[in-house]
């Protein structure tokens, strides 16, 4: 599949969206509730694959790169219709990688397998608002039951088309919108929309357009919330989402639920075939000061893997960095331990561990598929001095399977945002 792309200097991204400036101010009512925040972001990605399976020779993806986020909000104009401005620019740069190396997802890979120098991005976004009804139109990052946000490698993702808010009722949230194509964390052009099965990507197949509507409601002061959602990949797949949250204090305790049900089958031309599938999953967590507890539970039915739009994150209970525990008839369940080391005195360090297992996968090769992962994360954020605010996050992944790839991985991130205006 071929996605546009767009050959532009290093610097036009970041100039054009703090040239904005002036022009917004002249407006009057733009100015009042304007904000622009620069976060830079410098990525090391690792990944060892210790056994290939498939028809990549490449054992082995590790890159090393410098990002750039430039986030401007203007405010609205005066009047019962307020018309505003977004923006966004990207910009990536390339610090280490070579061909065999390469795919880290952190930046493109041209067709002579090597990295780029660097790539960039500016997305605008026109904006509307009404009462407490807002329209949108442009570059979009929708982050929904149905098409969660996945801002996992060095630039974050985003779609091109128009959506709608209302929260015109009191706790009920309405949301809808229509997609017609995306920009990929690792690109500065656009390109319709693929889907990925489980964890295989279905790159033969390709989508006009992404459709989704749905609302979620909050009520019980707060500590409970109900979700219903419906998406479709035009012409490949359509799913359904039913969901519900729930947090309830008991004395030194707070305990919280995340309860969900997917159902999902081909939609239209049905471009890759049948799709038939239902996920059911649980996350169920107990937090007593620093110590937070949680235990996860997810089951796949029907003939097909989990669908999602590609390259987004699973929307599951048991998503993880690495594997996705989201393949046909697959049964998974999770432990994971957070703990905040300010409760002995070292504020803005944190720790987590988590360990998945999965089985009764249908592989199609005659045997049941397993996998394993095991997370750890240690994340640090300056609270004083030259560096305040400044975070740094390890992580570490080791996942086992005997039906796909094992996997070894790590990442270092260190991450600053500076608040402009």
């Amino acid at each position: 599949m071929k996605r546009r792309t767009r050959a532009t200097p290093l610097i036009i991204p970041l100039s054009l969206s703090l040239a904005s400036g002036p022009l917004l101010a002249e407006q009057g009512g733009f100015v009042e509730g304007a904000s622009a925040t620069l976060t830079a972001r410098n990525y090391y990605f690792s990944r060892d694959f210790s056994d290939i399976v498939g028809s990549n020779p490449q054992s082995k993806a590790e890159e090393w790169a410098q990002g750039f986020i430039l986030n401007f909000k203007s405010g609205y104009t005066p009047g019962t219709l307020g018309f505003g401005v977004d923006a966004i620019g990207l910009l990536g740069i390339k610090l280490d990688s070579s061909p065999d190396r390469a795919g880290s997802g952190l930046l493109p890979v041209q067709e002579d397998g090597q990295s780029a120098d660097n790539y960039s991005r500016l997305g605008p976004t026109l904006k509307a608002r009404i009462s407490k009804t807002e329209i949108k139109y442009g570059e979009l990052q929708p982050n929904l039951p149905v098409l969660t946000f996945s801002d996992i490698r060095l630039l974050p993702p985003s779609y091109q088309g128009i959506s709608i808010t209302s929260a015109e009722i009191d706790g009920l949230t309405l949301q809808g919108g229509h997609l017609n194509t995306s920009h990929l964390r690792n690109e500065s052009g656009d390109g319709k929309m693929s889907a990925v099965l489980g964890h295989v990507p279905q790159r033969q197949a390709v989508s006009d357009a992404y459709n989704y509507a749905g609302g979620d409601y909050l009520f019980n002061s707060n500590r409970t919330s109900t979700s219903l959602w419906y998406g479709e990949l035009e012409d490949i797949y359509k799913q359904g989402f039913l969901g519900l949250k729930h947090s309830e204090p008991l004395g030194d305790w707070t305990l919280s639920a995340n309860l969900g049900y997917y159902t999902a089958n081909e939609e239209g031309k049905a471009l890759l075939g049948s799709i038939e599938n239902q996920a059911l999953f649980s996350l169920l967590s107990a937090k007593h000061g620093a110590h937070t507890f949680y235990f996860g539970y997810q089951a796949m039915y029907g003939d097909s893997p989990f669908p999602r739009v590609f390259a987004n994150i699973t929307p599951l209970g048991n998503e993880v960095p690495t594997y996705e525990f989201a393949y046909t008839d697959e049964r998974s369940k999770q432990v994971r331990y957070d703990y905040d080391f300010a409760a002995l005195g070292v504020p803005g360090l944190t720790a987590s561990v988590r360990y998945i297992t999965g089985n009764n996968v249908t592989t199609g090769r005659g045997f049941e598929g397993k996998d394993r992962e095991r997370d750890l994360d240690i994340a640090y954020v300056f609270q004083s001095g030259a560096l305040k605010g400044l975070l740094i996050r390890i992580r570490n992944v080791t996942a086992r399977s005997n039906y796909r790839t094992d996997i070894d991985e790590n990442r270092l991130i260190l991450n600053y945002t500076w608040k402009i205006f």
